[in-house]
């Protein structure tokens, strides 16, 4: 079963005090709220934009340059110049110092330590307690108490006047102007970003009756009809026209191609007379005899 919540405290009741200084802050709170309110909205559109737009791809960027340059340089040089090299002295420290070390402490320095620890008691702790416990702790719980006493009358005891008689009666009059501030912001910011909500609205449909719709009925019973038009009786007739055109050109071309070779074949006869023809030559293996057919006279079925 789910814990059920504490039930609300009931408001107190709330006195004139109260009210008179409410009206008067929420007035001034969301007549200085409204604009900025309206502001913020737009700065916070214009941010998406510009995150969504720039800053994304030029953070990704940079991301990248950065461990191109930075990041996998240091990556490769700890893991393979640093790492090693750390290794290799701690090693070297360990042999050389840690062991050395150990050593001294465990045969040298203990037993001194020890030894001077049993004097240092005698000599020092010993006296030290004795004279902290008859002579010291006396004086000083004597001292303490006057300056305690002292203290108490001096400061305490007024502080505390102060407090009650000043302090607190002025911080619940603060305490109360400064929620009743707080509440008339929070009431102004949520009614500013109704308002900014409702202008940005309507902003964004005169935009779009001012600008888009007649931009798309323009291009939707203007442009489009004029563009078919000019595509049926002009774009088309002069495409054909070209490629008439260009097949009429391209068979003039191809006739005087050939005047200009015949031209030069018969001014090449008359100059040097008709070309010698090669003798052709019979290239072909020569053939063995022929292999007995039926139809051949040389099988006895058909020989004479």
């Amino acid at each position: 079963m789910e814990p059920q919540k504490p039930s609300p405290q009931p408001r107190q009741p709330e006195g004139c005090l109260v009210v008179a200084i409410r009206i008067p802050v929420r007035i001034l709170v969301l007549v200085l709220v409204v604009p900025v309110r309206i502001a913020w909205d737009a700065l916070v559109v214009a941010g998406r934009f510009l995150r969504d737009t720039v800053g994304r791809p030029l953070g990704r960027a940079l991301l990248w340059v950065g461990k191109a340059l930075f990041a996998w340089p240091f990556v490769a040089l700890w893991r393979y110049v640093l790492a090693p090299l750390g290794t290799a002295l701690g090693r070297l420290l360990h042999v050389l110092v840690v062991v050395p070390a150990r050593w001294l402490h465990r045969n040298v320095l203990t037993p001194v330590g020890r030894a001077l620890a049993l004097l240092a008691r005698y000599l020092l702790v010993v006296p030290a307690h004795w004279l902290r416990t008859r002579i010291l702790a006396p004086v000083a719980g004597g001292i303490a108490l006057a300056l305690y006493r002292v203290l108490r009358v001096l400061i305490v005891l007024p502080a505390l006047a102060l407090r009650r008689r000043v302090l607190v009666p002025v911080g619940r009059i603060l305490a109360v102007v400064a929620r009743e501030v707080g509440e008339a912001l929070g009431h102004a910011w949520r009614i500013a970003g109704r308002i900014s909500r409702a202008v940005g609205r309507v902003l964004g449909t005169l935009l779009r009756w001012i600008l888009v719709e007649p931009v798309r009925w323009a291009y939707r019973n203007v442009l489009t009809p004029v563009g078919h038009l000019v595509r049926d009786t002009v774009l088309r007739p002069a495409a054909a026209g070209a490629r008439v055109v260009g097949r009429a050109v391209g068979e003039a071309l191809t006739g005087a191609r050939d005047a200009v070779r015949q031209a030069r074949a018969d001014v090449r006869r008359m100059l040097f007379g008709e070309p010698r023809q090669p003798v052709p030559v019979d290239r072909r293996e020569p053939r063995g005899p022929a292999a007995r057919t039926l139809g051949s006279s040389t099988t006895a079925l058909t020989k004479d």
